[in-house]
């Protein structure tokens, strides 16, 4: 890690003098919410609606949760929590629809980790879209997916449809057409 991306992580409250228990404890519990938030994924669109409430209240309790972490170590990095307690801090983000602001400032850490070279430039541009959609904006990569139409998943507005599957594959996405056929 260079001198500035250690400061970074310092002036986020991660810094050298936290116990390893503590980190350990917070990366098993990012894996453990990332668990939860799997098996309750069919429950976001289902046809119930006390398990679309369920689904709400739980990932509205993992970005409160996400919050509080990411005031006391900035960035979950693998490098410090684990790839696992890392994609799980990402998942969380990426689910936390309702609360916008968890959205925008975790786009702005894990911009700050991608540029360190500690965390994924294709995680990045899954929660940056995701980011843009639930702002009301034209997303970027065209990972966020609006509906289908004949058959065919149509992605939310994008800002430059032509370079789409160009800043997809910068960032390690499959072109737009691999990405979807996996849902057909």
């Amino acid at each position: 890690m260079t001198h500035e991306a250690q400061q970074r992580s310092t002036d986020h409250g991660d810094g050298p003098d936290r116990p390893a228990a503590e980190v350990a404890a917070v990366a098993a519990e990012l894996v453990a919410m990332a668990a939860a938030d799997q098996q309750a994924a069919p429950c976001a669109n289902a046809d119930d609606f006390a398990d679309q409430l369920a689904w709400r209240r739980l990932t509205a309790q993992h970005a409160d949760r996400l919050t509080e972490i990411l005031d006391a170590h900035g960035w979950p990095t693998a490098d410090r929590f684990g790839a696992a307690a890392a994609r799980g801090a990402w998942l969380v983000a990426q689910h936390a629809d309702r609360q916008l602001e968890v959205q925008r400032r975790a786009v702005h850490l894990l911009e700050r980790a991608v540029a360190d070279g500690l965390a994924s430039p294709r995680e990045l541009a899954f929660l940056t879209d995701r980011r843009l959609v639930n702002d009301g904006r034209e997303q970027i990569y065209g990972t966020q997916i609006a509906g289908v139409r004949d058959g065919a998943p149509v992605p939310w507005p994008c800002r430059d449809p032509e370079r789409m599957d160009r800043l997809r594959a910068e960032v390690g996405i499959p072109p737009f057409d691999t990405y979807v056929a996996q849902f057909a």
